[in-house]
C-alpha cells in the first residue's frame, strides 16, 4: 500500500470523479478479512455503511487490522485510515494524529456526510485498541 504522502500527491491532481476511483481502488487492495470476523463485537458503530475492524497483534508487538466495509467508498475511506497506523506499535498509533494525517485529502468537504460520519468511530476504535495493548 502506498504512503499517505503519495497518496495524497496523487489525490491532489485529480478530479472528484477520480478521487472516488482511487478510493474505490484503495479499498479493494485491502486485505481480505474472513466473514466469521464481521460479527457484531467487530462492527464499527455509528457508520451509514456496515464496517469492520479486526486487531491483530503481530509477533513483533505491532498491530495489524483486518477490516471491511459493504460500501466501496466506504472501505476505501478504511484502507486510508489503516494507511495512518497499519502495522505499528501500540505507542505509535496513539503518537499518530489520525485526524491531521488525513486532513489534506478533506474527505469531509469531497464526501458526503453520511460516507464520512464513521470516520471518528474508526479512528477512536483503533485508538482504544491501542491503549489497551499498549497497557498490557
Amino acid at each position: 500500500m502506498p504512503s499517505l504522502t503519495d497518496l495524497q500527491d496523487e489525490y491532489e491532481f485529480l478530479d472528484a470523479d477520480d478521487r472516488y476511483r482511487l478510493l474505490i481502488d484503495l479499498g479493494r487492495g485491502l486485505e481480505d478479512m474472513p466473514d466469521p470476523l464481521k460479527t457484531d463485537a467487530t462492527l464499527v458503530r455509528g457508520c451509514s455503511a456496515s464496517v469492520w475492524v479486526y486487531p491483530t497483534v503481530r509477533e513483533d508487538g505491532t498491530l495489524h487490522f483486518l477490516a471491511d466495509s459493504n460500501a466501496a467508498i466506504t472501505k476505501g475511506i478504511i484502507a486510508l485510515v489503516l494507511t495512518a497506523v497499519q502495522d505499528r506499535s501500540p505507542v505509535e498509533i496513539l503518537a499518530t494524529d489520525v485526524d491531521a494525517a488525513l486532513a489534506p485529502f478533506d474527505l469531509r468537504n469531497q464526501l458526503s456526510s453520511n460516507r464520512t460520519q464513521g470516520i471518528p468511530n474508526m479512528i477512536a476504535l483503533i485508538r482504544a485498541t491501542a491503549e489497551r495493548y499498549a497497557a498490557a
